[in-house]
């Protein structure tokens, strides 16, 4: 049964923040509150916590996952990025952009697109999870919350305690999230192409 923790959007309880943190560290996947829609989140190096998050979204081993980053200093660790690339990602972050970029070393194997050796990365406008994350001291890896079959994303917390009770450990409740994901760009090959436009304005890139 998942713990449940009800979590102001703009004020977040340090202490809670604290108590999930150091779960999260023990190997717990965690539903927690974004600037897009509520995702899946976990330790980077917790394989159990990737095949948890696999299995509720029913995921090939193509898929991106998302390294969920607090600020440039850790998203700068994971991806290789060039000074036109890093302009135009920090004129859009923080906010509803997941953007695909060559990974370095830093990322897991079982993270990478199996060809390209790419990850996703960003950095939310948040303050839940950007408390979440200055306290992890790391990044998320992560996955918008949106179960196989279904439209749009779970938007309330109550409801994926209710759904997901047993598959997560720890449910963040911080209100109603978008059904919204990130607009995703990938500058991987090193032009500009949008992969999805979701929550985030995609006229700045066209």
């Amino acid at each position: 049964m998942a713990k449940y923790f009800d979590v102001h959007p703009e004020n977040p309880q340090q202490r809670t923040i604290t108590n999930v943190a150091e779960n999260i560290r023990s190997g717990a996947l965690v539903a927690y509150p974004t600037d897009s829609c509520y995702a899946l989140g976990c330790q980077l190096g917790n394989r159990d916590g990737l095949s948890r998050i696999r299995a509720i979204r029913n995921l090939d081993d193509r898929h991106h996952f998302t390294l969920m980053c607090q600020n440039f200093a850790q998203l700068g660790q994971f991806v290789h990025i060039d000074n036109d690339v890093f302009r135009t990602v920090k004129a859009s972050t923080p906010g509803q952009y997941t953007f695909i970029l060559p990974a370095t070393k830093e990322v897991p194997r079982q993270l990478l697109h199996p060809k390209k050796k790419t990850v996703g990365v960003r950095i939310p406008d948040h303050p839940v999870v950007q408390a979440l994350l200055g306290e992890l001291g790391e990044p998320l890896l992560s996955s918008t919350l949106l179960l196989p079959d279904e439209a749009e994303p779970l938007t309330q917390g109550w409801e994926i305690k209710e759904r997901l009770d047993h598959e997560v450990d720890i449910v963040i409740d911080s209100g109603d999230c978008g059904t919204e994901p990130t607009t995703v760009i990938d500058f991987s090959d090193g032009e500009l192409e949008i992969v999805r436009r979701g929550a985030g304005d995609t006229s700045r890139f066209e």
